[in-house]
């Protein structure tokens, strides 16, 4: 019996290190933020994780996909806007994997595929706009190309939230003619607003004019009061006119009663 147990002792610990590296072949850990796409015999599974689970190894193939959202910087894109000037665009998007076997199946590499499908439609959104478009009218824009890129990697498992444009470069002839054409509007709105105040001074001038004629003794209470204004300055010598309004009411002739 002995001789038994000594002969099956080392086929148990042989198997039972097997079955230990076999096990450990075969456990796989997914973070929270990650899902495995098992293959098995060349056919998907369902996503697997997060946490541990198993796999049958030599037989099944684990593809990892991350579900975080990733930032993709577009490089700078030269392109011709709808009204022939010539500009570089760069832009960020941010997109995320919803579904992993779709990712890995129907795709080969969706991270590079998106990076392209952002450039080209960066491309034809520019040329399908206009420079003050792209100035002014940015969050427009924006979701265009977010709709764009978000429906060509639909298919692709991959959901695209947000497309920023970063920057809009344009060419130093083309800065000298904007600082021409925003330097001719200021001027003109300063020339508007200056005649729309001379305007306005001119109807307050004539409303004023106005009431003093309407009343006789306004004038002479402008003159004092213009005197008043001039007499703060001790050194000036004035000379004012006065007007002869003034002296009426001293040059009526006296009306003398006859006594009989």
């Amino acid at each position: 019996m002995s001789g038994f147990l000594s002969a099956i002792i080392p086929i148990l610990c042989v198997i039972a290190a097997g079955a230990l590296v076999l096990f450990f072949l075969s456990v796989r850990i997914m973070a929270e933020y990650e899902r495995g796409v098992v293959f098995r015999l060349g056919r998907v599974q369902s996503p697997k994780g997060p946490g541990w689970f198993l796999i049958i190894p030599f037989v099944d193939r684990l593809v990892k996909v991350d579900l975080r959202t990733v930032t993709l910087d577009v490089p700078t894109q030269e392109a011709i806007s709808a009204d022939n000037v010539t500009v570089n665009v760069n832009a960020v998007v941010y997109f995320r994997v919803i579904d992993p076997v779709a990712a890995v199946i129907n795709v080969e590499d969706y991270h590079r595929a998106t990076w392209q499908i952002a450039q080209t439609s960066l491309r034809n959104v520019i040329g399908q706009s206009h420079l003050d478009q792209l100035l002014q009218e940015r969050e427009n824009i924006n979701e265009t190309l977010q709709h764009i890129i978000d429906e060509a990697t639909e298919p692709w498992g991959v959901k695209v939230s947000i497309v920023e444009i970063k920057d809009v470069g344009l060419n130093s002839t083309m800065i000298r003619a904007m600082a021409r054409q925003a330097e001719a509007e200021r001027e003109r709105r300063a020339k508007v607003i200056h005649a729309e105040g001379e305007m306005q001074a001119a109807q307050q001038l004539s409303e004023a004019a106005r009431i003093m004629a309407s009343e006789p003794g306004a004038m002479t209470l402008r003159y004092l009061q213009t005197l008043l204004e001039i007499g703060v300055e001790q050194n000036t010598t004035t000379i004012f006119p006065i007007p002869i309004e003034m002296f009426s009411t001293f040059m009526q002739p006296r009306q003398v009663s006859n006594e009989k």
